[in-house]
């Protein structure tokens, strides 16, 4: 269902806790929106007050100051309203019945949610089928690898039909194709209109995921960018390296001024240097893919920046 206004709108929140010389700030005037659609990064090292702004969004806890509003409901004042509209996934391997199947599962949240008998007769097979646990629905839980849990829960938050969804640390301790597998399931929700907050140590999640990325330090946003402009913190573009069967001397003072040469290492196949591109343009590699030419190159492999390296960059810039 469209909507003019935002899926998510956080504005100026506020938490504390205790008080006095016990006073402890979480949140700090923190402000940004998540539009329908919309998935977002929520990041920030621990401690930083992720885990408590997922809370205030989820009716777990109040904000101090400020407003919260999930398509225009307050959390504090339409708490009922928010929890229709909200699902909210923090996984792991806990609240589960493991005695029961997953699809027994599945019923018994969906009656918590309110979701009505006869609308999960139908829904939740169709769940099931999306996540790719029907095949094994009538297994105890007891019996599922973590990453099947993971879709379980997945799959319960959906159940309700929320509009937003909050997902916190969703491959946390899965296998690549289990983690590929729950994003790809993740990533499907914005073809519903499905607004996702996601929070992850995990930034191959971010960078597969999500369209943005705010930043909290110390309970205040300290950034709110696209994905790309976030990864361009990591201050270069693209890492080439270069493994040459006969040293070229002469290499490194050739190469562009705006590359930087990274590592040089001797090995028995030749010389490996790592350089960093400032840009992925076609003249930079052209420049570059000349020089090559002069040498005797035995491996090239190019690869874009890390989103760890942009992560750790931002803290370190602004410690």
């Amino acid at each position: 269902m469209a909507t003019s206004g935002p899926a998510i709108e956080v504005a100026g929140a506020g938490r504390t806790y205790g008080s006095g010389a016990n006073r402890v700030t979480a949140l700090d005037d923190v402000s940004f929106t998540v539009a329908e659609g919309e998935i977002v990064a929520l990041l920030g090292a621990n401690g930083a007050g992720k885990t408590t702004l997922v809370k205030i969004l989820a009716t777990l806890l109040l904000p101090t100051t400020g407003r919260v509003l999930v398509f225009g409901a307050d959390v504090v004042d339409r708490v009922k309203e928010v929890r229709r509209r909200v699902g909210v996934v923090f996984g792991g391997d806990r609240g589960l019945y493991t005695r029961l199947s997953g699809r027994e599962n599945l019923r018994f949240f969906g009656m918590l949610a309110g979701v009505p008998r006869a609308e999960l007769r139908t829904r939740a097979p169709a769940m099931l089928e999306r996540v790719g646990l029907a095949e094994v629905a009538d297994r105890r839980v007891e019996t599922y690898s973590r990453g099947m849990r993971q879709r379980l829960h997945i799959a319960i938050g959906l159940l309700p039909r929320p509009r937003v969804l909050l997902l916190d640390e969703p491959t946390t301790g899965l296998d690549p194709t289990e983690a590929e597998r729950l994003r790809d399931t993740v990533s499907e929700l914005r073809h519903d209109g499905v607004s996702v907050l996601l929070t992850s140590h995990h930034l191959l999640d971010v960078e597969r995921l999500t369209d943005r990325v705010v930043m909290l330090r110390e309970g205040t946003v300290a950034a709110d960018l696209p994905l790309a402009e976030f990864a361009a913190l990591a201050g270069y573009a693209a890492a080439v390296t270069v493994t040459i069967r006969h040293p070229l001397p002469e290499l490194e003072a050739l190469l562009p001024a705006e590359v930087d040469v990274v590592t040089r290492s001797e090995s028995a196949e030749g010389t490996t240097v790592e350089l960093r591109l400032p840009s992925w343009g076609g003249g930079m590699f052209g420049r570059l893919g000349a020089l090559l030419d002069r040498a005797d190159v035995v491996d090239v492999q190019v690869r874009p920046a890390r989103l760890e390296e942009a992560f750790t960059s931002f803290l370190t810039r602004r410690a």
